[in-house]
């Protein structure tokens, strides 16, 4: 009974008691609930959803479960029913030893919403132990001449049973000298007196041997037995003394093993071996006896084991003193063991929810108990957890605590958590506990990609190969999993919707690289936009865009193209000057246009040939053919200049074109061969001969009827209008007068003023300085049109 008291005070200072959680930290309790101990597994205790009034599918769909004490799982709760049922063989006496009522504490635990109900289960006893005596024989001595009404205290027997069902009475066997009496200890144990009803007389009867039995109070009861034997010896008629009847003694917890507790005395006035006292601990419990020992001479009580605050608070036992004759006494020793701080706190998680999801108000992380078997200072507590993190720790009754979210949190930000709760108690030194968390924080798609850059210039030679790499786009997803799983995909242009974009760029929709479809060709297409949508692949999705211009970077894949003289395979154009023309006359103008960009499209002119080298020069920049000096007679009448235009483009490329050149005396004078040349022509090839003065027949005839009829023209038109005698046509001259100006170095044009004198016998023209450019070049194409007509004054 002493050890199941003890224990009994142990448990009550480690229990920790679990209250209800609601989301508002108000707790509640269910009522009591008893079984006998030894039932079956599976047996009914009670149906708590009938006690909760709970319907039969709610205790499973919001999580019931049992919490017990420790790690032993006594009772199972059957969600499906609501029935609370045994789980292990309820051993009362080794669960509580001797504590009355023997109680277990467990919680029902319901996890959505958060509720916890403390409930406590009282294992009744049966009983099922008998009485068992420590000695199973007993010697006394007794002297002969003890007085009658003597008392002998006998060992006790135990019993593990509590209640009624312990020791409850003790009988001897029937005898002539003795009689036995139940007396109850201070903590109700009860044990056994022999009386001295008759005298004793050692000649007579030296020995007597008796039947000690132990009774307990179950129905059927249960008994056990020991033998007493007593010595009957010589008189001896003083008994020891102690000098005082209790010692009370405090002594800290953890005190070393040997650590003297206290020193007993006591004194017989008899002498010899009457008076030779020897020291014994009388009736100790089975804890006690391995807690303390006594020495037999000395009376020195000294500690066999450490003692300790959190299972035993106190100890009392009696220390009887016995001399040679058999006499003894006895004292009580109260032993009061002082706490130490030694015990540091204890943590004990209830509930974690872990990952949490991020953008969500305050959550409930964790559910947990704080517990320090010390007692006083040593046994309070005060919780904390790191203050650098977004959580707060907020008590509860009965030390509970929940750790909630103090915002929102921010998976990008921070995706896990290390929480450290610190647990440390007042005592002093103080002592602490700490408890580690991880937290992971789940991701919500809350971020659309982003773009590196808002917009992208990329440049492509043209000419280039079909599915040729030309860049990437990339955006970046600050989410995780699905959500940061970026796919691209093309937008058309909202200021140019007809762009053909699929048959010009792809985009490889995992990497955001996108390829040339086909060759472009920057004269057709020189830039293009279009935007790229970057969407992740969360619930709902977000997207972005961004805009990308190509550029079609020119390649000098066009060789310079002869606009005048024209190139076409027809009659050459011969150009007309007069022998009377000074240095730097303007012959004609090369006009070549370059269907590149940039310095591809930059032309060059230069006189690769000429019938007299030094004549005629050509002028780098802008083409013009001029005379380098006066011409003379000896300078031949016709002249052949071969003239290359080249591009600025790596390579270059150039087109050449021939110049035919014919110096005359005059514009009267009509184009035809010299004597002697027309003489070695004719004797060289007679049908050439003839074919060319056929050929400059008509040409003159044409060119005089024309001439004729703009004249007269132009002469009716100015006497209606003011009776003058000359007249100015309007009108385009041949092709070969037609200048044109475009792109490039193509910048000059040119008029002619031609006066025309009358009573002259052949027209004379006369060649004037350039006055006013009145051709253009369009820029859409390699066509040349010919601008408003020249505007020509003729004087009489």
């Amino acid at each position: 009974m002493e050890i199941g008291w003890m224990h009994y005070l142990r448990q009550r200072q480690v229990l920790v008691f679990f209250v209800l959680l609601s989301m508002s930290g108000v707790g509640a309790e269910l009522e009591p609930y008893s079984v006998a101990e030894e039932m079956e597994i599976g047996s009914f205790v009670a149906n708590l959803g009938k006690d909760l009034g709970l319907g039969l599918t709610e205790l499973s769909t919001r999580g019931a479960r049992i919490i017990s004490q420790g790690n032993k799982e006594y009772l199972q709760l059957k969600v499906q029913t609501g029935d609370l049922l045994i789980n292990e063989k309820l051993d009362r006496e080794e669960l509580c030893g001797s504590t009355d009522p023997c109680l277990l504490y467990f919680q029902l635990l319901m996890e959505k919403p958060l509720e916890v109900f403390q409930a406590e289960l009282r294992v009744e006893d049966i009983n099922d132990h008998s009485p068992v005596f420590t000695e199973r024989e007993m010697i006394l001595k007794i002297p002969e001449n003890s007085p009658l009404g003597i008392a002998f205290p006998l060992s006790n027997a135990l019993d593990l049973d509590v209640g009624s069902n312990n020791v409850q009475n003790y009988k001897i066997s029937p005898n002539s000298h003795f009689r036995v009496l139940t007396r109850k200890l201070s903590d109700g144990r009860m044990y056994p007196e022999l009386v001295l009803e008759e005298e004793l007389d050692r000649e007579e009867e030296p020995e007597i041997v008796l039947t000690l039995t132990a009774l307990d109070g179950g129905s059927p009861p249960r008994y056990g037995t020991a033998q007493v034997r007593i010595e009957v010896v010589d008189s001896n008629d003083n008994a020891p003394e102690f000098g005082q009847p209790i010692y009370k003694v405090h002594i800290p917890e953890n005190s070393p093993v040997g650590s003297l507790v206290v020193t007993v005395s006591a004194s017989d006035s008899d002498s010899g071996i009457y008076g030779k006292i020897s020291y014994t601990l009388f009736q100790p419990s089975e804890d006690i006896s391995k807690t303390l020992e006594v020495n037999p001479v000395t009376g020195e009580i000294r500690l066999k084991k450490q003692v300790d605050f959190e299972t035993v608070l106190s100890y009392e036992v009696d220390i009887k003193a016995t001399d040679g004759g058999g006499l003894s006494g006895k004292c009580t020793l109260l032993l009061q063991v002082v706490d130490v701080n030694d015990n540091p706190p204890e943590v004990t998680m209830s509930a974690l929810t872990s990952p949490i999801p991020e953008n969500s108000p305050e959550i409930v992380v964790a559910v947990f108990s704080v517990s320090d078997p010390d007692s006083g200072d040593n046994g309070k507590t005060i919780s904390s957890i790191q203050g650098d993190l977004p959580f707060l720790l907020k008590p509860s009754a009965k030390n509970f605590y929940t750790l909630v979210t103090e915002r929102p949190l921010d998976r990008e930000e921070r995706a896990q958590y290390n929480i450290t709760i610190t647990v440390t108690d007042l005592g002093t030194p103080r002592l602490k506990t700490q408890h580690n968390l991880t937290v992971m924080v789940s991701d919500v798609n809350d971020n659309a990609p982003a773009f590196s850059q808002s917009s992208y210039t990329l440049r492509v030679r043209e000419n280039n190969s079909p599915a040729l790499h030309i860049g990437s786009v990339r955006a970046t997803d600050r989410d995780a999993g699905a959500n940061a799983q970026v796919t691209y995909s093309l937008l058309l242009p909202p200021h140019d919707p007809h762009l053909p974009l699929a048959s010009l760029v792809s985009i490889n929709a995992d990497n955001g690289q996108l390829f040339a479809l086909r060759a472009l060709d920057y004269e057709a297409l020189q830039a293009f936009e279009f935007g790229v949508r970057a969407a992740d692949r969360g619930s709902p999705a977000l997207s972005s865009q961004a805009l990308v211009r190509v550029l079609v970077v020119d390649a000098n894949d066009n060789a310079p193209f002869v606009l005048y003289p024209l190139q076409n395979g027809s009659a050459p154009c011969t150009e007309l000057v007069p022998r009377a023309a000074e240095a730097g006359y303007l012959v004609t103008k090369v006009v070549a246009v370059d269907g590149d960009s940039g310095q591809n499209a930059w032309l060059s002119y230069q006189l690769l040939k000429a019938t007299e080298p030094g004549l005629f020069g050509v002028w780098a920049h802008n083409g013009e053919v001029r005379t380098a000096r006066l011409l003379s007679e000896r300078d031949a009448v016709k002249h052949r200049l071969l003239v290359l235009v080249k591009d600025n483009g790596e390579p270059p490329l150039s087109a050449s074109v021939t110049l035919h050149v014919l110096l005359v005396d005059g514009f009267s004078q009509p184009y035809l061969p010299l004597p002697d040349v027309a003489a070695a022509e004719a004797r060289a090839d007679p049908l050439t001969v003839y074919l060319v003065i056929a050929l400059a027949s008509v040409s003159s005839l044409f060119l005089v009827s024309v001439l004729v009829f703009v004249a007269v023209r132009l002469c009716r038109r100015s006497r209606a209008a003011s009776g003058g005698g000359c007249s100015v046509p309007e009108g385009p001259f041949a092709g070969h007068l037609v200048d044109v100006s475009g792109t490039g170095t193509l910048s000059h044009s040119y008029q002619y003023e031609v006066c025309l004198r009358g009573g002259s016998g052949a027209g004379e023209f006369k060649f004037l300085k350039p006055i006013i450019p009145n051709l253009q070049l369009q820029s859409t194409g390699r066509e040349v049109e010919e601008n408003s007509p020249f505007r020509n004054s003729f004087g009489m």
